[in-house]
């Protein structure tokens, strides 16, 4: 599927993507050592204008969003906009682990130690929703899929959590971003949004 978003007109817009697993949060590349990465810009044909909001790493998938429109991107990257990620983990989750995430967990943010500040966390057991991908037979172990959704953006904060609590992210996605929704979206779909 390739979509042209190029938009000529004066007036900002606003799109949503699923930035399929595999893929850099990012149109055009700029250092050597990522020549052979896959962006975003191989998916979509956009106007130079056009900034991804927010990032989610090469082995997340998910929602994000696309504008032309700074002030937007500031707002919704900002602490005043929750994001919600599920996420498949190594292990079963249990309530006491849910009651760690929500209160706050110790991970390393450049080299320092950094507390989370409080979560939403619970465990999600209808998976539907979710675009379906393989990542491992059951014969490796027992996995298991719970919600968190936080206010700040650390460099792969929901992964070192998760880690922390001795629950390796499998697979993680971001299905909202404030009001936006992931929905039934499948990878690479794109689609209009009103701000």
């Amino acid at each position: 599927m390739f979509y042209n978003l190029l938009v000529i007109m004066k007036e900002h817009h606003y799109f949503k993507i699923y930035k399929p697993y595999g893929y850099l949060s990012q149109f055009v590349n700029h250092q050597n050592k990522r020549r052979s990465k896959k962006l975003l810009g191989e998916l979509f044909d956009i106007s130079s204008e056009t900034m991804a909001v927010g990032r989610l790493d090469e082995k997340s998938e998910g929602l994000l969003l696309l504008t032309t429109d700074g002030k937007f991107s500031n707002y919704i990257t900002s602490s005043a906009i929750e994001k919600e990620y599920h996420v498949m983990v190594d292990g079963i989750i249990t309530p006491e682990i849910i009651t760690e995430l929500k209160n706050g967990i110790e991970i390393s943010v450049e080299g320092k130690a950094y507390i989370t500040k409080p979560c939403e966390a619970k465990i999600i057991t209808d998976t539907s929703h979710i675009f379906e991908r393989y990542v491992r037979d059951e014969r490796h172990g027992v996995t298991s899929w719970l919600s968190i959704t936080i206010t700040e953006g650390k460099f792969r904060q929901v992964r070192k959590m998760t880690a922390k609590v001795g629950l390796p992210t499998l697979r993680l996605v971001r299905v909202r971003i404030g009001n936006y929704k992931l929905e039934a979206m499948q990878p690479a779909e794109v689609l209009p949004i009103n701000y």
